[in-house]
């Protein structure tokens, strides 16, 4: 179940509440970042074109660039058959879930909070109601821990041009 006084997230303000910070959102560049994972709601889709109706989990993943700044990003895990890979990845780039173990779900959702891994973001654009041009950002695939321990270190990826 989600924290809902998790400032990470945010806060609820009320009626006399005071605001001041203008939105300064810009998306993080399109890379392998770091993430953690802070919390997660239960939910549930309700079907489109690609996947029919499901249970949903909506994680809230902590993105780390380089540079000390943070992001979150909303990253739904669909509870399908059809997004079983998906599924998989994750809970193997979190160190939950071992290659061709069959992995009850039963409580790993909120096992998961807290975990870390590693990601492969990309920038999400689409146009918004008001025909203005959107973006943010959002993961495309979860990396395996045990294949990034394989890749070649930064100073080696110079020496092999190896492009990290």
């Amino acid at each position: 179940m989600a924290d809902i006084n998790n400032t990470e997230l945010g806060y609820e303000l009320d009626w006399n509440s005071y605001v001041e910070h203008d939105s300064t959102f810009e998306p993080f560049p399109a890379g392998d970042y770091d993430f953690e994972v802070i919390a997660f709601e239960r939910g549930r889709h309700d079907g489109s074109d690609k996947l029919p109706p499901c249970n949903k989990a909506t994680m809230s993943i902590k993105i780390f660039h380089p540079d000390g700044r943070t992001a979150i990003i909303k990253h739904n895990l669909f509870l399908h058959s059809i997004t079983e890979g998906m599924l998989c990845s994750f809970f193997v780039s979190i160190g939950l879930r071992k290659h061709k173990e069959k992995f009850n779900l039963a409580g790993k959702f909120e096992a998961a909070v807290g975990r870390k891994g590693r990601c492969k973001v990309y920038i999400d654009t689409w146009t918004g109601r008001d025909k203005e041009e959107m973006k943010n950002n959002k993961i495309k695939y979860f990396y395996d821990p045990e294949e990034l321990q394989k890749q070649p270190k930064p100073e080696q990826a110079q020496q092999t041009g190896w492009k990290l």
